[in-house]
């Protein structure tokens, strides 16, 4: 890390001349769809100041793993932290950048937005297809008093390697015994039933097309589209919906600590947790050929954590605990 250390130093006289008319520094990302909205934002905001360009392509966090391992990409992102072999085999840093959740969509004619209840059990089945009409028993018993039709149920799931798949499988295979032994956890996974979108931008899209519908999405893509929530029961039996708020206590359960800040922020303790909830990671490279963008990478993120909290809360993102933060920065100096 001594050649980022000593970048960071130039990158940030280098970026105040860039901000007074000079030449930008252009830097290419891509990843988690999950990401794209806030740091599209933080890009707007950030390169009248820094004079960095970022270009970033949400193609999925297998996507932005794959990329940044074969050196496609001057960052990659990703929902999912890498494998601690692969950071070191490929000499890569990772970090979270801020905290979000996906929420689980519907649309089922008669029944308002946040009014339908769902447990994990129950969310296996019908995502397995054990659960085919939403006036089936299990489904009418966690919601009494709401008229359910006699409606097919329509999965829609994401179609490649998706980080929302990655925390809705975690947060399952922890609650269902059925889900863990057959669908395990994973960002692409052999789904039974259902039909492919391209993340939460499909499943934002599709779903209010879809009568019977049901899928996930980050919860920026569900706000922008006006999209039907349901209330997830958590880790303490309490039936929770998805905001900021729900978000930030799961957080504050997490454990920062582990190596390379691999955090697990799924099914966390508390009564108003949300449990599908996930941090997203940056992944750059410390090879010498790389040291340009990968400094002003860097820099990009050193400005976000100190100005894009605003921005992030806006898109229904939580920013990092500050304390986290400090601790990122004080890692890329070491």
């Amino acid at each position: 890390m001594r050649t980022l250390r000593i970048g960071l130093m130039a990158l940030a006289m280098t970026t105040s001349l860039c901000g007074a008319g000079h030449a930008e520094i252009a830097v290419v990302g891509t990843g988690s769809a999950f990401a794209a909205p806030i740091y599209t934002k933080w890009a707007e905001q950030e390169k009248p100041s820094t004079g960095i360009a970022i270009n970033y392509q949400p193609s999925g966090s297998s996507v932005g793993q794959l990329q940044v391992l074969k050196g496609l990409t001057d960052f990659g992102a990703s929902d999912v932290p890498m494998e601690d072999s692969k950071l070191r085999e490929a000499d890569i840093l990772q970090f979270p950048t801020v905290v979000g959740g996906y929420a689980v969509v519907v649309n089922i004619p008669g029944v308002a937005p946040g009014q339908l209840r769902l447990s994990a059990p129950v969310l296996a089945d019908i995502f397995m297809g054990n659960i085919k009409s939403w006036d089936d028993v299990r489904v009418a018993k966690l919601n009494p008093g709401v008229a359910l039709p006699k409606l097919a149920i329509s999965l829609l799931y994401h179609a490649g390697g998706s980080g929302g798949t990655y925390a809705i499988s975690r947060y399952l295979a922890k609650n269902s015994d059925a889900w863990r032994d057959k669908m395990g956890v994973g960002m692409t996974l052999s789904w039974p039933v259902g039909a492919g979108v391209k993340g939460s931008y499909g499943a934002a899209s599709t779903i209010p097309m879809t009568v019977g519908g049901i899928g996930y999405a980050e919860l920026s893509y569900v706000v922008a589209n006006h999209l039907s929530t349901v209330q997830i029961q958590n880790k303490a039996g309490r039936f929770v919906v998805p905001n900021g708020d729900t978000f930030a206590a799961a957080a504050e359960n997490a454990d920062w600590t582990v190596p390379n800040y691999a955090v697990d922020l799924t099914d966390m303790p508390g009564e108003q947790s949300w449990p599908i909830v996930t941090a997203t990671f940056v992944l750059v490279p410390r090879s010498s050929s790389k040291t340009a963008t990968s400094n002003a990478t860097l820099q990009f993120f050193k400005w976000a954590f100190a100005h894009g909290d605003d921005a992030a809360r806006s898109l229904q993102f939580v920013p990092l605990p500050e304390k986290v933060k400090a601790d990122i920065s004080r890692n890329w100096r070491n």
